[in-house]
Order: C-alpha cells, then sequence, then structure tokens
C-alpha cells in the first residue's frame, strides 16, 4: 500500500513527507501541498534518496527556523510533560525535551520561578506572538470542564501533575483534571507516573475524584494476602496489631487502618494468623 504524505507541514508534530532534493546543507521535504522544510545532514541517511518518504518531526531551530529532524521529542505540541530544567534565562527558562534546541518555558508562563536540576509538569503549545513552540506550566485552562462518559466506577488513564494539600492532581484520559486524596493513597506515588484510576465522583466543577483501588477490590482478598506476605518476609510476626497507629499501617501495609483490620479478622477467621498485644504471627 503506498503511503501518503502529509497534507502541510505541521509543526510539533510528526509529518510523513517526500524527499524532494539533496542540497549541501541537507535534504529538502516536501508536503502535499508543495511546502518544503530542510532536513539537515546529521539526519541524512544513505537510504534517503529522491522521492523516499520519511517520518519526521517539525520545528524551529535555534534560528527560528522550520527544520524536521529524525529525533523523537519526549513530548510534541498539545502533550503534557514532566521535564527537566537545564538553564536558565532572564526570559525564561529551557527544558530538555530531547531535542538539541532546548524548550523554552517563558517567565509568562512559570508559576514560580525555574532552578536547574528540577523537574517540572508542563504543557507543549503554540505561541502565536514568536510562532514558536513553548513550554508553559499554567494548564489549568487547557482542560475540558466538560467531562463525557465518565460515570462512576469508569476506568480512566492517568498521569500525576502536582501535589497539594488536599492530595494529587492528575490528568485524566489527557485532557481532564482530577484529583487523588491523600486518604485514598496506600502506595508511593510521584510527579509523571502514569497509572489506571476509577472514577469515585464528576463535580460540579468539572473536576474528577479518583482512586486507584478497582471497585470491589477492597473484598478480593489482595490486601490479608498482603499481611500475609510481609508476615513471612519478617520471620513470621511483625509488631503491629487491631490498635497500630493508622499512619504507621498506612506506611507499613500500604493499606488504611480499616482495611487492615479487616483483613487481620479475614486472617484470624481463617486460623492463618494470631493476633496478640505484641502484635501479629502467622500460626504454625
Amino acid at each position: 500500500m503506498e503511503k501518503t504524505i502529509s497534507p502541510y507541514l505541521e509543526l510539533g508534530k510528526i509529518n510523513r513527507l517526500r524527499v524532494d532534493r539533496e542540497t549541501a546543507p541537507g535534504l529538502y521535504l516536501m508536503a502535499e501541498d508543495g511546502n518544503d522544510v530542510l532536513l539537515p545532514g546529521q539526519y541524512v541517511t544513505d537510504t534517503m534518496c529522491e522521492n523516499t518518504i520519511i517520518d519526521v518531526f517539525v520545528y524551529t531551530d535555534s534560528q527560528d527556523r522550520i527544520v524536521a529532524t529524525t529525533d523523537k521529542p519526549l513530548a510534541m505540541l498539545d502533550d503534557f510533560a514532566l521535564l527537566e530544567v537545564v538553564d536558565i534565562a532572564p526570559f525564561g527558562a529551557f527544558m530538555n525535551w530531547g531535542l538539541p534546541k532546548d524548550l523554552l518555558v517563558p517567565n509568562m508562563f512559570q508559576k514560580t520561578p525555574f532552578t536547574i536540576g528540577e523537574k517540572r509538569f508542563i504543557k507543549i503549545i503554540y505561541d502565536e506572538r514568536t510562532h514558536r513552540l513553548v513550554g508553559t506550566e499554567k494548564i489549568g485552562d487547557f482542560f475540558d470542564r466538560r467531562p463525557k462518559g465518565l460515570a462512576t466506577n469508569k476506568e480512566v488513564e492517568i498521569v500525576i501533575i502536582a501535589k497539594t494539600p488536599l492530595g494529587f492532581k492528575s490528568i485524566v484520559n489527557g485532557k481532564y483534571e482530577g484529583l487523588i486524596y491523600h486518604n485514598e493513597i496506600f502506595e508511593e506515588i510521584k510527579l509523571g507516573d502514569k497509572r489506571t484510576a476509577y472514577v469515585k465522583t464528576v463535580r460540579k466543577d468539572g473536576n474528577i475524584d479518583l482512586t486507584l483501588r478497582k471497585p470491589g477490590s477492597k473484598n478480593d482478598g489482595s490486601s490479608a494476602e498482603k499481611v500475609l506476605t510481609l508476615l513471612r518476609q519478617n520471620k513470621g510476626s511483625m509488631p503491629y496489631n487491631y490498635k497500630s497507629d493508622a499512619t504507621l499501617i498506612k506506611n507499613v501495609f500500604g493499606m488504611s487502618k480499616k482495611e487492615f483490620k479487616r483483613s487481620l479478622t479475614q486472617l484470624q477467621d481463617a486460623r492463618k494468623i494470631e493476633v496478640k498485644e505484641t502484635g501479629i504471627s502467622l500460626r504454625l
């Protein structure tokens, strides 16, 4: 089947273009509408000859010229990404996005000043003032506030983007904003993590309350099995019981105290453990 080329050049995206001609600086690649772009010689291979169809990323170089590259960036136009700050200038910060030219996040698109070495969650956008791709940390305006098809218990894909006093903010299915409350988290999560989550509530403001626990999973025995596994790893006994502190239980077992107590009862009834004032132990 013959490959079809892109109808026109799209900045910030992968373009499928035809090799039109070879020049000293590199190959010129053409879109269907006749506009072309240079693929610098450093990216040219022996298999690229006239009329070859190749996929390239199109962006602007350090001199603001539109160019093509066979390198793939860490994020493209309209993508969200956790990127590292590699340089600071009076007018903004530069982020490593996997290309020779770093991505600029202008000061006006930063929530707080950036520092070299830290990572920030940003969105790649087209800046109409400068006609360049830039990053913005002010991503709230880009979320769709009218979620569709997200009923309670619906499975969704999320990316963790920020930690707040209430919990962890996330991007839901690439276009909505969600929140996992701290008391719903029983495992380590960090910025940039991609997870499967489940809808608890879709609020009137369009934000979505989430949980990482699959609906109904609290009764599937997995928590009790986790207690057993940790007991086996700790020579059959651990200094925790029904009276143990909830924060300690969360840190050690990765579950709420209510779930922990339910697991202890389940394991006791199954005669797999003993619960004493000094802690819990496996039955011999």
